[in-house]
């Protein structure tokens, strides 16, 4: 009750912000030290809060990397920045999140450029009320929220840590979650059947995903510890915002005309993005890693989603699973003699 208040009210927590703040609230107190340009990607950057994301981070002077499947979305989106921030460095790449051969061309063509990356931002993120499959055969929602992820990260993070070694400044990497993770139960996180789901239920497949982004950020932040790599990795909880994800997500529970009374309630896209900024850039999270923050305030998760077993499983499972769509085993020629 106490935390419910507290968020109505948009009271500030130790950090400083609530749940009131706005990713321009949040940037304006934070000086980009180091190199003139530093290099952010962030999945999902043309709708939401990812919009918001890159415009606040642009105006930083960051250099702003978008993996986009909609090339013109992109295009709309380097526009509006340009003209926010005229000296704003935009870099597009025709991109599927959902696809592993396509987020295999991204990476390739992104290191091929030779820029450094310091924060990689996994925002990206869909709710389908119906069943559907990537190109892979995998369950859209899984694919799409969790695993496309898994993929850019592993492809990506030995530059990550060789640009923070290079430069001295640490790289940041921030996986969207959210508080519905906490619906998940233990007997119902199966990852086959998050694969290859029989009974599908949309807000079950989102949830089970967005508990896989905190478990993969709980592995992630434990190897590189292991590694004393200057890299870290956290999870964020944007709130409940206004956004298509929501629009999609309240059909089947609620009435239009109830929806529009809670969608009082509900953040903008800017406070919607402050959490993922703060994270990003503030001081007071420099070192912090394997954490996960709402409000731009760091915040317990659910006992299931700080399991270290279970994120090792679960790192275990989608490795194998990656090694066998992209690293298939050779065709057996077998020689007939006479």
């Amino acid at each position: 009750m106490k935390e419910t208040l507290r968020y109505l009210a948009g009271i500030a927590g130790p950090s400083g912000y609530g749940s009131n703040s706005t990713a321009e609230q949040v940037i304006q107190d934070y000086a980009c030290s180091g190199p003139p340009h530093l290099t952010a990607i962030i999945t999902g950057a043309t709708s939401g809060i990812g919009v918001e994301t890159a415009r606040a981070l642009a105006k930083k002077g960051l250099r702003i990397v978008i993996p986009a499947r909609d090339l013109k979305k992109a295009d709309e989106l380097k526009e509006v920045i340009r003209e926010e921030s005229p000296k704003a460095e935009i870099v597009i790449f025709e991109t599927d999140i959902s696809s592993f051969v396509s987020v295999r061309r991204f990476c390739s063509g992104f290191l091929a450029l030779g820029l450094p990356l310091n924060i990689l931002i996994n925002n990206a993120g869909i709710y389908s009320q119906k069943l559907e499959f990537s190109e892979d055969k995998i369950e859209m929602t899984f694919a799409t929220n969790y695993l496309g992820h898994f993929l850019l990260t592993e492809l990506l993070l030995e530059k990550m840590i060789e640009t923070a070694e290079q430069t001295g400044i640490q790289g940041r990497i921030i996986n969207l979650s959210s508080a519905i993770h906490s619906w998940v139960r233990r007997d119902a996180f199966c990852f086959s059947k998050m694969l290859y789901p029989g009974n599908y239920d949309g807000t079950s497949a989102y949830s089970q995903s967005k508990l896989a982004n905190i478990l993969h950020v709980k592995e992630i932040a434990t190897k590189l510890k292991a590694r004393n790599a200057r890299v870290t990795m956290n999870a964020v909880h944007p709130g409940i915002v206004k956004t298509g994800i929501m629009r999609d997500s309240y059909k089947g529970f609620i009435t239009d005309s109830l929806y529009l009374i809670a969608s009082k309630l509900l953040k903008s896209t800017s406070q919607g993005a402050s959490t993922t900024c703060y994270v990003a850039l503030s001081p007071q999270t420099e070192g912090v890693s394997g954490k996960y923050f709402a409000d731009c305030n760091e915040i317990n998760c659910s006992a299931l989603a700080n399991d270290g077993l279970e994120a090792r499983k679960l790192w275990m499972q989608t490795h194998a699973l990656l090694q066998r769509y992209l690293y298939p085993p050779p065709t057996q020629h077998v020689l007939l003699c006479d």
